[in-house]
Protein backbone atom coordinates (compact mmCIF):
# COMPACT_ATOMS: atom_id res chain seq x y z
CA UNK A 1 0.00 0.00 0.00
CA UNK A 2 1.48 3.28 -1.26
CA UNK A 3 1.83 6.37 0.99
CA UNK A 4 -1.06 8.34 0.04
CA UNK A 5 -3.30 5.40 0.25
CA UNK A 6 -2.31 4.94 4.11
CA UNK A 7 -3.04 8.71 4.26
CA UNK A 8 -6.57 8.58 2.63
CA UNK A 9 -7.79 5.18 5.16
CA UNK A 10 -6.10 7.15 8.35
CA UNK A 11 -8.62 9.82 7.39
CA UNK A 12 -11.09 8.13 6.56
CA UNK A 13 -11.23 6.20 9.86
CA UNK A 14 -10.65 9.47 12.00
CA UNK A 15 -13.56 11.14 10.06
CA UNK A 16 -16.32 8.41 10.20
CA UNK A 17 -18.80 10.81 9.96
CA UNK A 18 -17.92 11.98 6.53
CA UNK A 19 -18.60 10.27 2.92
CA UNK A 20 -15.83 9.99 1.46
CA UNK A 21 -15.06 9.46 -2.34
CA UNK A 22 -12.22 8.43 -4.15
CA UNK A 23 -11.78 10.56 -7.42
CA UNK A 24 -9.73 8.95 -9.81
CA UNK A 25 -9.81 10.95 -12.83
CA UNK A 26 -7.34 10.79 -15.70
CA UNK A 27 -9.66 13.16 -18.12
CA UNK A 28 -9.27 15.54 -15.53
CA UNK A 29 -6.29 16.55 -14.69
CA UNK A 30 -5.19 17.91 -11.09
CA UNK A 31 -8.81 17.32 -10.17
CA UNK A 32 -7.95 16.63 -6.01
CA UNK A 33 -8.27 13.02 -4.75
CA UNK A 34 -11.14 12.92 -2.46
CA UNK A 35 -14.85 14.10 -2.74
CA UNK A 36 -16.13 14.53 0.68
CA UNK A 37 -19.90 15.30 1.98
CA UNK A 38 -20.61 16.10 5.80
CA UNK A 39 -23.35 15.90 7.57
CA UNK A 40 -24.31 19.88 6.64
CA UNK A 41 -24.67 18.44 3.20
CA UNK A 42 -21.80 20.45 2.24
CA UNK A 43 -19.10 18.72 -0.38
CA UNK A 44 -15.60 19.76 -0.64
CA UNK A 45 -12.70 18.20 -2.48
CA UNK A 46 -8.87 17.17 0.01
CA UNK A 47 -6.06 16.44 -2.04
CA UNK A 48 -3.73 13.82 -0.84
CA UNK A 49 0.23 14.91 -0.29
CA UNK A 50 2.90 12.88 1.69
CA UNK A 51 6.14 14.43 1.71
CA UNK A 52 9.96 13.47 3.53
CA UNK A 53 10.68 17.20 3.56
CA UNK A 54 9.90 20.50 4.09
CA UNK A 55 9.07 20.55 0.31
CA UNK A 56 5.78 19.77 -1.22
CA UNK A 57 5.84 18.95 -4.56
CA UNK A 58 2.24 19.66 -6.70
CA UNK A 59 1.97 19.32 -10.63
CA UNK A 60 0.89 22.24 -12.37
CA UNK A 61 -2.35 21.05 -12.92
CA UNK A 62 -3.08 20.72 -9.20
CA UNK A 63 -1.79 24.12 -8.64
CA UNK A 64 -3.96 25.49 -11.14
CA UNK A 65 -7.64 23.19 -10.29
CA UNK A 66 -6.67 24.71 -6.33
CA UNK A 67 -6.36 28.56 -8.00
CA UNK A 68 -9.69 28.16 -10.02
CA UNK A 69 -11.27 26.13 -6.82
CA UNK A 70 -9.92 28.13 -4.02
CA UNK A 71 -13.58 27.31 -1.88
CA UNK A 72 -14.13 24.58 0.15
CA UNK A 73 -10.91 22.56 -1.51
CA UNK A 74 -8.50 21.43 1.25
CA UNK A 75 -4.54 19.94 0.88
CA UNK A 76 -3.99 17.27 4.10
CA UNK A 77 -0.28 16.56 4.15
CA UNK A 78 1.09 13.66 6.04
CA UNK A 79 5.24 14.43 6.82
CA UNK A 80 7.15 11.43 6.82
CA UNK A 81 10.29 10.77 8.82
CA UNK A 82 11.70 11.36 12.38
CA UNK A 83 11.62 15.24 12.48
CA UNK A 84 8.62 15.45 11.69
CA UNK A 85 7.21 18.08 14.33
CA UNK A 86 3.09 17.74 12.84
CA UNK A 87 3.06 14.64 10.97
CA UNK A 88 -0.67 16.10 10.01
CA UNK A 89 -1.49 19.49 8.49
CA UNK A 90 -4.20 20.76 6.63
CA UNK A 91 -4.06 23.89 4.27
CA UNK A 92 -7.27 25.58 2.36
CA UNK A 93 -6.66 25.21 -1.12
CA UNK A 94 -6.66 29.12 -1.42
CA UNK A 95 -3.06 29.02 0.01
CA UNK A 96 -1.95 26.96 -2.62
CA UNK A 97 0.48 29.35 -4.27
CA UNK A 98 2.27 30.15 -0.69
CA UNK A 99 2.09 26.11 0.04
CA UNK A 100 3.98 25.95 -3.18
CA UNK A 101 6.26 28.67 -2.05
CA UNK A 102 6.70 28.06 1.44
CA UNK A 103 5.99 24.02 1.87
CA UNK A 104 5.76 23.23 5.47
CA UNK A 105 6.90 26.32 7.03
CA UNK A 106 3.49 28.11 5.66
CA UNK A 107 0.95 27.89 9.02
CA UNK A 108 -1.64 25.34 8.45
CA UNK A 109 -5.16 25.49 9.27
CA UNK A 110 -5.50 22.59 11.16
CA UNK A 111 -2.48 20.20 13.21
CA UNK A 112 -3.81 16.83 13.85
CA UNK A 113 -6.13 14.37 11.87
CA UNK A 114 -8.73 15.58 15.19
CA UNK A 115 -8.34 19.00 14.31
CA UNK A 116 -8.81 17.88 10.54
CA UNK A 117 -11.98 16.21 11.16
CA UNK A 118 -13.65 18.95 12.85
CA UNK A 119 -13.04 21.61 10.21
CA UNK A 120 -14.39 18.90 7.75
CA UNK A 121 -17.13 18.42 9.41
CA UNK A 122 -17.80 22.07 9.60
CA UNK A 123 -16.76 22.98 6.73
CA UNK A 124 -19.50 25.37 4.70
Amino acid sequence: MGEEQKLYKKLKESTPQIIWNRIENLSLPGMPDLLGYNNSGRFFTVELKVTKGRKIRFSPHQIAWHVQHPNNSYILVAALGPRAVNRYQMFRGSRIMELVASGLKLDACCLGLGACRLELEASA
